[in-house]
């Protein structure tokens, strides 16, 4: 819950783009891993150690509160890392750890580090709650309850008293946007079972987002069934019944999306942070829903349902292999410099050509992830209508650019 009552915003951060696009569209907190030990450790995107001192920077520059993820599975030789991870921590002044192994929860208890209860250990009871309460101040719901479900525990913590070690009540956080597995609350050992990798030490090799035909063995007869995608759910969205979510009286709603670019971080950070101050405003209104729907569907998007959350106990699956995205984004060049005085970008034009009236996206580890419509153009020092290959592309901009930044052209899929 945040100082002014209002129910947290947890954004994801695979990397510095992604984190900074979180800090930038309004995330109350985000969430990260560190290189190995948690469920995204085989991810393109993971901070190191080194990393954690300029997280923690950025982040209290705009009291945004850390969460370090260290909930895989712990075995005897983990032990000497998690002791390290969680000393780093520490010393960063993170404000928490998502934990869900106990020699994790002990560990940092011991060293007074924070301790939130991970998705992974399933909790869907208030008895359940009770006992982590022992050793957390907030804890993940299981993903499979209904909100009704949800609203019975966060009343019973109210109505007991149930209080976490800091001495304040025990808040709740459940999932509130991104992709679902088949597996109860992310415990799959299907990616294990065919590949010898992990899904619970963070190395799914997303066996249920493939194609599969189902075979009689005795016969040979192939069945017949609707969608080849069998076990690929839909991704989870709340944003359209997001009232009924907040009127449960959870304290914390996570945004997944930990291995996905900045573009989809800043856009899922975005709305729903509109979507939750709409809320508190009394503009949560059918109209503004339609618009913020047709926002997320811009970013990667299995299609959404609303998971367990409404009542309904079986999934429903996706008919794609990938993403259903309405837009994309097509790499263009590098940045070369910034003119602050004039606030001017130049670029180098090095892939896709871009033209006035172009939607574009700069992306960086300091920059974040930036949109905007060219209005004016220069490519070489002569004021063109386009820039193509090879051109020395100039333009305005109401942000600074960096030599490490990318710029991408947003185009409809």
């Amino acid at each position: 819950m945040t100082t002014t009552g209002r129910i947290e915003l947890m954004a994801p951060a695979g990397n510095f783009e992604s984190l900074q696009a979180a800090i930038d569209n309004g995330a109350d907190s985000v969430y990260f891993g560190v290189e190995q030990l948690n469920m995204r450790a085989r991810a393109t995107m993971n901070f190191t150690l080194d990393d954690l001192p300029e997280i923690a920077r950025r982040c209290k520059e705009k009291n945004v509160r850390t969460y370090l993820t260290l909930n895989t599975i712990i075995y005897d030789h983990d032990l000497s890392i998690v002791k390290t991870l969680l000393q780093k921590a520490k010393d960063a002044d993170l404000t928490a750890v998502i934990a869900s192994d106990q020699a994790v929860i002990a560990m940092a208890r011991t060293i007074g580090l924070e301790v939130h209860i991970s998705t992974q250990l399933n909790v869907t009871n208030i008895e359940t709650v009770k006992f982590y309460a022992l050793f957390a101040d907030t804890i993940v719901l299981s993903r499979e309850l209904s909100l009704r479900q949800v609203a019975k525990i966060t009343e019973a913590i109210e109505k007991e008293r149930i209080k976490g070690p800091s001495g304040n009540l025990v808040e709740s956080e459940i999932f509130g946007h991104g992709a679902l597995c088949m597996a109860v609350s992310g415990k799959c050992y299907l990616s294990l079972h065919s590949h010898n990798s992990s899904a619970n030490r963070g190395a799914c090799k997303q066996n249920c987002r493939k194609k599969y035909t189902v075979i009689d063995q005795e016969s040979g007869f192939e069945i017949e069934i609707d969608n080849e995608y069998m076990m690929s759910p839909k991704d989870l969205c709340t944003l359209d019944f997001l009232d009924q979510v907040i009127d449960t009286g959870i304290q914390v709603l996570k945004l997944e999306g930990r291995g996905k670019g900045a573009d989809y971080v800043a856009m899922v950070t975005k709305t729903y942070r509109s979507a939750i101050d709409a809320y508190y405003e009394g503009n949560f209104t059918e109209e503004n829903v339609m618009k913020w729907m047709t926002d997320l569907r811009t970013v990667y998007n299995r299609d959404f349902w609303s998971g367990y959350y409404l009542g309904q106990k079986l999934g429903e699956w996706s008919d794609v292999p990938g993403s259903v995205a309405t837009q994309k984004k097509v790499y263009v060049g590098k940045a070369m410099h910034y003119f602050q005085k004039a606030s001017i970008g130049e670029f180098k034009v090095e892939a896709y050509d871009i033209k006035v009236g172009d939607k574009i996206l700069i992306t960086g580890p300091s920059t974040g992830a930036q949109e905007l419509i060219i209005d004016e153009l220069f490519a070489n020092g002569e004021k063109v209508e386009k820039a193509t290959k090879g051109d020395d592309a100039t333009f305005k901009l109401p942000f600074r650019v960096r030599l490490s930044d990318k710029m991408y052209k947003i185009v409809e899929a």
